[in-house]
């Protein structure tokens, strides 16, 4: 029930994209995707800090 409408919308945006004629550039998709553009920069992923750390004062001590 209800749901004519939605599937009415995606087979519309299904479409469109389909058979849509645009236009890529792909020069500077293939600069972004090689990072020599220099406007993206690689930042590495901040080090995971350690969930169970905190647990250790709980921890029982008789060990």
């Amino acid at each position: 029930m209800g749901r004519g409408r939605a599937k009415a919308k995606q087979t519309k945006v299904a479409r469109d994209l389909k058979y849509r004629t645009h236009e890529t550039d792909f020069g500077a998709l293939a600069n972004e995707l090689h990072s020599q553009t220099g406007s993206y920069t690689s930042q590495p992923d901040p080090a995971p800090e350690d969930e169970f750390g905190d647990w250790s004062e709980y921890s029982d001590s008789r060990d």
